[in-house]
């Protein structure tokens, strides 16, 4: 089946009772955001895979490394509330678009580094370019989905990030095994991501009445739980004014940001470091190293997959949002700081991959913050909280590659770095318990 309906087969799909069926368009919608977002994880952690070497090639020392690993992070960071009050000014489809085809060209143009500067600058522009990507994301998520499909909506949306980081290791691996040239890989999936995105603009619609595949059953569906949700939020004193600001001083919002950083520090230091670390501290080999990753951030796409569908389904038989999340998301910190501390421990190499595939899967979980933009802020603000939430997680994800390249440079050793692991866990943790899910901040 095709991803684009047409008007027609929409229009004139009718059950035996003469009642017009709803059309799907929103979850195809939603799998090739997952698509997108794989490709995304794909570049974003192919230099990992290579490093070895690139490390070798550039003779960088770990401190180095670390700089390298985090500069992607410094001006994605940077850029994601601006680009987030782009996505609420301008509209999703045009943003993610720009994104794709600003960093196909980036990657691409890293296959072609001389050496740690011009290597490190194009980094730098891989960053700017897919900052877009995630805020656009949540805020499709608001204006797409029934509120009670957001768990599931967001948990596709960020599935891919393990999904990518797993299927990059054996995808980077191969195509540097198959073209013998790390430099060739980065070109090769450069223009993978180009055409991408104009998949993406081909399909992607800011509002579900544009699309042409989406009849006035699923329309009325979307848009009647969208009017019910503004009506018990303008009963709670919200106004939906287009502002970040005056969300600073609410909890919510702070927990929000601190869990995103905390869950990032766990997630872009094993994406970052983890083939690094599987090649130094436990002797694997680079075709080890492609398949450890992909189980290890298989088992996180499996069980994001799975998180997203077990809230919706719980709140679906009357559960409230604090019910689900709270217990859904305090399991994932305990088995996440459970996993890492047992990383610490054990030595042997089988069993350390074991152990992280279990941490990813309960760490993914936190996915279903995607769907935290759209409960407090609406789908007004949707966009701007996005790119609050993603700047916050992105410091970890600049401060974590050069922390840990510091630590293993002055230790020789990788126990400290996981039990840094520990600590993002933990302000995760606390963080998910605090955040109060259940309604939309008066703003």
């Amino acid at each position: 089946m095709s991803l684009q309906n047409t008007p027609t087969s929409t229009t004139d799909s009718r059950t035996r009772t003469g009642v017009q069926r709803r059309t799907n368009v929103r979850w195809k919608l939603f799998i090739l955001l997952l698509i997108l977002v794989t490709v995304n994880y794909v570049d974003r952690g192919s230099i990992s895979v290579a490093l070895p070497i690139i490390q070798k090639e550039f003779s960088l020392p770990p401190e180095l490394v670390g700089l390298l690993l985090s500069a992607f992070f410094w001006t994605y960071a940077l850029m994601q509330i601006p680009v987030g009050w782009l996505i609420d000014r301008f509209g999703p489809r045009k943003v993610v678009t720009a994104s794709c085809v600003g960093w196909g060209a980036a990657t691409a143009a890293s296959g072609l580094a001389g050496g740690f500067v011009s290597m490190f600058i194009a980094r730098l522009g891989i960053g700017v370019t897919e900052a877009g990507v995630m805020p656009a994301g949540g805020k499709l998520n608001a204006l797409w989905m029934h509120p009670k499909e957001r768990g599931r909506g967001a948990t596709i949306l960020d599935a891919g990030a393990p999904l990518g980081a797993g299927v990059g290791g054996l995808a980077i691996a191969g195509l540097i095994a198959a073209t013998g040239s790390w430099r060739a890989s980065f070109i090769i999936a450069g223009i993978a991501t180009v055409l991408m995105g104009l998949a993406v603009y081909w399909y992607v619609r800011d509002n579900p009445r544009q699309h042409p595949g989406v009849n006035e059953a699923e329309a009325a569906y979307i848009e009647e739980s969208h009017a019910a949700e503004d009506a018990a939020a303008e009963k709670e004193g919200s106004t939906g004014r287009r502002a970040l600001r005056p969300y600073l001083k609410f909890r919510s919002f702070w927990a929000m940001c601190f869990g995103w950083l905390g869950f990032n520090g766990v997630f872009y230091g094993l994406l970052t470091w983890g083939p690094l670390y599987l090649s130094e501290a436990k002797g694997f080999d680079l075709k080890t190293i492609g398949w450890s990753t992909f189980v290890i951030f298989g088992a996180g796409f499996v069980g994001e997959i799975l998180g997203g569908t077990i809230a919706d389904r719980w709140r679906d038989r009357g559960a409230s949002a604090n019910k689900v999340m709270r217990t859904l998301l305090g399991i994932s910190s305990v088995m996440v700081v459970g996993g890492l501390v047992g990383v610490t421990i054990v030595p042997d190499p089988l069993t350390a991959v074991t152990l992280l595939s279990v941490v990813l899967f309960f760490l993914r979980w936190v996915g279903l913050f995607w769907s935290i933009p759209a409960i407090l802020g609406g789908r007004t603000n949707a966009g701007v909280l996005g790119g609050a939430m993603n700047f916050s997680g992105n410091i970890a994800g600049f401060v974590t590659p050069i922390v840990v390249g510091l630590i293993v440079g002055a230790t020789g050793s990788y126990t400290w770095a996981l039990l840094y692991f520990v600590g993002a866990a933990v302000i995760m943790g606390a963080s998910v318990l605090i955040l109060d899910y259940n309604k939309r901040l008066p703003v």
